[in-house]
């Protein structure tokens, strides 16, 4: 990975590589076909209707595939071509994810994210969690942070790990076990990079009182990542509620390291001259105009003729095809809500269907809270962490109004009807 890109993102690649990738992993990284899940139609509306053609073109297996072997690949570094930091970690998440499901057998699952990799990892939720935030506040770039939401939620809601698939990843497993990362070490490998301390000197050159704050900066951000890590799971959730209720703490840990940041990031920021901070601040540049020119060659490779957005949040000029994607959305939205199945299966009542509604109606509602597009990056560090923990504040508000409608839906089930609730999730993937 070429030292301008996302140094954090490279360390934690090494060592989730080490520890998740398989003899065979080119099995895994196929992400093609599959069930049509909430994923296909979250795409379409959470990175806006507009842009659903660059998500089928960033989904194609071969691409991920290729695209991260060749960056385990040390002859690539040596001709001298970078790896996209978006394509790996696809490719890494998807291998953990998919190799506790259906005896990792599939190709891929349903409520991965729009450039293919996961926030559902087995019993973890967000995983790179720290990383995300690292590359927001200090990089600019706040893609991956943007892609949770909607889909994320529905996942949690029906779960598409059974429970034996999740025991996998709580431990040992008899001959499959070193295929099937623990939460544990998932929690552990997946960030590691902390603050890129050394690329920001090597851009601010600072004196002898900038680089102490600068190291003060450091530990805090290393304090940050032990706060996230410590909401990992300690064992998997099992039901809808504690799903949501992990979402909320991991969340929670998010924005309890967002606080812990700031004041060491505005001491150190508030001692560097003018020159200094334009400096720092066109790290963020840099890594933006690199994203883009991946992309743009990514996109060149392509064959597809619908295939010629460079952004997944580009705007597409033709409202037809607006219309007709906004149609299949709604034909989507119809389908993937198994309301028809519920109510039959759990033989609702009046007043319980109604509450399933309102869950329903509150859950598609964090589509629009929670747009994957983010506005232009803001200019400063500082104000790029008020932006994610702006989008923190909102992802836990969205939450917690899913998991207050849940409560009322399941409030006078019996522990039958609840019971088949929880498996409509895993049945549906199978």
């Amino acid at each position: 990975m070429s030292g301008r890109m996302g140094l954090a993102l490279a360390g934690a690649t090494l060592l989730i590589a080490a520890v998740l990738l398989p003899a065979r992993a080119e099995a895994q990284f196929g992400l093609r076909g599959g069930p049509l899940g909430v994923a296909r139609f979250a795409v379409g509306h959470v990175i806006g209707m507009s842009r659903l053609r660059h998500s089928r073109m960033a989904v194609r297996g071969s691409r991920y595939r290729s695209a991260a072997l060749r960056s385990q690949d040390p002859r690539g570094a040596e001709r001298g071509q970078p790896s996209n930091p978006y394509i790996i970690r696809a490719a890494l998440t998807a291998q953990a994810a998919l190799a506790g499901w259906h005896g990792g057998r599939r190709p891929q699952g349903w409520w991965r994210h729009p450039d293919g990799s996961y926030g559902w990892v087995g019993p973890v939720f967000w995983p790179f969690a720290h990383d995300d935030l690292t590359n927001a506040v200090v990089l600019g770039d706040a893609t991956s942070l943007s892609l949770y939401g909607y889909g994320d939620i529905y996942a949690a809601i029906f779960a598409p790990y059974a429970a034996t698939e999740l025991a996998a990843y709580a431990g040992p497993q008899g001959r499959r076990a070193r295929r099937i990362p623990s939460a544990e070490t998932l929690c552990e490998a997946s960030d590691t990079g902390g603050l890129p301390v050394e690329r920001i000197a090597a851009a601010v050159q600072p004196n002898e009182l900038q680089r102490t704050a600068l190291d003060e900066l450091a530990s805090a951000w290393n304090a940050a990542r032990d706060t996230i890590r410590a909401a990992c799971p300690a064992q998997a959730p099992a039901t809808a509620t504690e799903r949501l209720g992990l979402m909320r703490e991991r969340i929670e840990a998010m924005i309890k390291a967002t606080d812990a940041v700031a004041p060491p990031l505005s001491k150190f920021t508030g001692l560097l001259d003018d020159d200094q901070k334009a400096r720092l601040n066109a790290l963020a540049n840099e890594r933006r105009a690199a994203l883009a020119s991946m992309q743009r060659k990514e996109t060149n490779k392509d064959t597809n003729k619908d295939a010629q957005a460079s952004n997944a949040c580009d705007a597409d000029s033709d409202p037809r095809y607006d219309e007709k994607l906004q149609r299949q959305y709604e034909q989507l939205v119809q389908q993937q809500w198994p309301a028809g199945d519920i109510a039959s299966t759990l033989r609702l009542d009046e007043t319980a269907r109604a509450r399933f509604e309102v869950l329903q109606d509150t859950t598609l509602r964090t589509m629009e809270t929670l747009s994957a597009c983010p506005s232009q990056p803001a200019a400063t560090p500082q104000a790029r962490l008020t932006a994610a923990k702006a989008r923190l504040e909102t992802m836990l508000q969205a939450v917690n109004g899913v998991a207050d409608a849940l409560d009322d839906f399941e409030a006078d089930l019996s522990d039958e009807q609840k019971a088949g609730f929880e498996a409509i999730g895993p049945k549906r993937g199978a």
